[in-house]
């Protein structure tokens, strides 16, 4: 797992240096779909659930599952891109809210808080804590800041499937759910929203917007457990926080089912 989530951030960062205002996420997709193949990996999210492309990436009021498309990005825009890649038979599964060009304050705060969300998480992520700790870890955090925890959409488990179990709410108590130990390997993904935690799910069975078209923001790591503590099979890749418009330095359903990171309410 850890080579295909170094792949995956490796396409997220050549990614970073191609964003900025004008091109368009349909050649986006067509960038990231030729890197990942040229490195000897299959894009995780190309034909699964009969998705169309490489990537999902979601602007704006957009939470998850956005169609690349012909439309050009705009400066002032954020964009959470979504990447999965399958190398040697595990997946891979990162995604990362791209600002472009200058951004208003506000949306500059809501991605800050949810990037540091997404580390509170992490840090709960040890031997012996459950996954309710990261959950509550998260949900905390970003409530404290005013903003809306998205319920109806999870983190996962992943290894040789994209979606395995346990599902990682954004939200939870602290103390319950599945003890953490040692082997598990998760992506944890708080999507966050400017305003309510309410989402609109769209007829094409994918796009996922706010219900009051406010800003959302998504950030997803692969964490690992091993020897008891967190370890984030990436590359320094992604310290790259901001596409200005100079080069600069996630959820998928099941065919027939409902989307595997849906939360599913414990009975």
């Amino acid at each position: 797992m850890k080579q295909s989530a170094h792949l995956v951030s490796r396409t997220l960062g050549m990614l970073a240096k191609e964003i900025k205002p004008g091109i368009t996420t349909l050649h986006l997709d067509k960038l990231a779909y030729e890197f990942i193949k040229d490195n000897g990996g299959e894009p995780a999210f190309l034909g699964y659930g009969g998705f169309p492309n490489s990537l999902c990436i979601s602007p704006n009021e957009q939470v998850v599952h956005g169609f690349p498309n012909k439309e050009e990005v705009k400066e002032g825009d954020v964009l959470s891109v979504d990447c999965g890649a399958i190398l040697n038979g595990f997946v891979g599964d990162h995604a990362y809210t791209f600002e472009i060009g200058e951004v208003k304050p506000e949306v500059k705060k809501l991605l800050q808080v949810t990037k540091e969300s997404l580390y509170k998480g992490i840090e709960q992520c040890v031997r012996g804590k459950r996954i309710g700790d990261i959950s509550h870890a998260i949900q905390s955090y970003c409530e404290g800041h005013g903003y809306g925890v998205v319920r109806e959409l999870v983190g996962h488990g992943l290894g040789r499937k994209m979606h395995e179990d346990p599902q990682v709410p954004n939200y939870g108590r602290q103390g319950s759910g599945k003890v953490i130990k040692d082997g598990l390997a998760i992506a944890i993904e708080p999507m966050i929203n400017m305003g309510t935690e309410k989402v609109k799910f769209h007829n094409d069975g994918w796009t996922v917007t706010t219900l009051d078209n406010q800003t959302s923001a998504h950030f997803e790591h692969d964490v690992a457990v091993i020897n008891g503590k967190p370890v984030l099979p990436e590359i320094p890749a992604l310290r790259i926080w901001k596409a200005k418009g100079k080069r600069p330095f996630s959820r998928y359903p099941e065919p027939r089912k409902a989307p595997a990171d849906v939360a599913v309410p414990s009975e």
